[in-house]
């Protein structure tokens, strides 16, 4: 089947377009925070020559301890959001959790992202679907590869074929995530484009004293092998100072590591975009 590509303002993910760098903090931290980290990210990614979405989350509705810190929420969170699009002139992606902040958030972002823990939420899926922006559908760690042709399915027939798949990894056992590079090739003969989240597919889910803990040391071998499978997108969550950062710090990206790891990823990416996806099981 042949991928569709999707439009994300002005910027394409999926063949025949390169590599796509979706990435910033896990969570709005402060309006000055994000937009300086934010600035930093995009001054990296052009020097590199790599097309970048700017991330961030208004609210983060499932970490560990109810003592967590969540984000500034709702309103807060896209006067911030509104005001890192309008100043560095980039893409937006945000996540959702209840169908009533679909319309809210499809005025400021050009990508709503399902998170994976809600990836099978019909009413989420429709509610964003039928904002007419791009649907980013995480695929849920407890799902197959190619189950997700189930939520693809509930956003195109709810009139929008502007999605796309990330991948963040398989639960395997206790507090442990794998990713079977098996599942790219998968996931794009369902005729998506496939992003690969490395950063949080480091997770170790539950496995801090009432955080999430994460790998942040195997985040480059694990790009890298993700981007020679055959991506179209890579998502990784970056921090000036992974250790003070608010949420998913052990598994986030030192800013000042990216600029090595995406020459790295572009270049592999030059090889790697020749392939076509496979025909499972030919």
């Amino acid at each position: 089947m042949n991928i569709a590509p999707v439009a994300i303002g002005p910027l394409t993910l999926g063949p025949p377009a390169p590599l796509l760098f979706i990435g910033g903090p896990c969570v709005i931290e402060s309006p000055s925070h994000a937009l300086d980290l934010g600035r930093a990210i995009q001054a990296i990614a052009r020097e590199v020559g790599v097309p970048y979405v700017f991330k961030a989350s208004f609210d983060k509705a499932n970490r560990t301890s109810i003592t967590s810190y969540r984000g500034p929420g709702l309103a807060e969170g896209l006067r911030t959001l509104e005001r890192v699009k309008a100043e560095l002139g980039c893409p937006i992606l945000t996540d959702i959790h209840q169908p009533e902040q679909a319309a809210a958030v499809a005025a400021v972002a050009d990508v709503l992202q399902i998170p994976a823990f809600l990836s099978r939420q019909t009413d989420l899926l429709v509610a964003a679907a039928k904002t007419g922006k791009v649907v980013n559908v995480k695929k849920g760690q407890f799902l197959a590869p190619l189950d997700m042709r189930h939520p693809i399915a509930k956003v195109r027939e709810s009139g929008n074929a502007r999605v796309f798949v990330t991948e963040r990894g398989f639960t395997f056992g206790y507090h442990n995530l794998v990713v079977d590079m098996r599942a790219f090739p998968m996931i794009r003969s369902l005729g998506v484009p496939v992003v690969f989240d490395v950063t949080h597919s480091l997770q170790l889910p539950g496995a801090g004293d009432g955080v999430t803990a994460g790998q942040a040391e195997f985040i480059e071998p694990l790009a890298s092998a993700g981007v020679a499978a055959g991506i179209d997108g890579v998502f990784m969550e970056v921090h000036e100072e992974p250790s003070r950062a608010k949420s998913d710090g052990q598994n986030a990206l030192k800013l000042d590591r990216l600029k090595a790891i995406l020459t790295r990823l572009v270049a592999l990416d030059a090889i790697a975009r020749p392939l076509q996806p496979t025909p499972v099981g030919a």
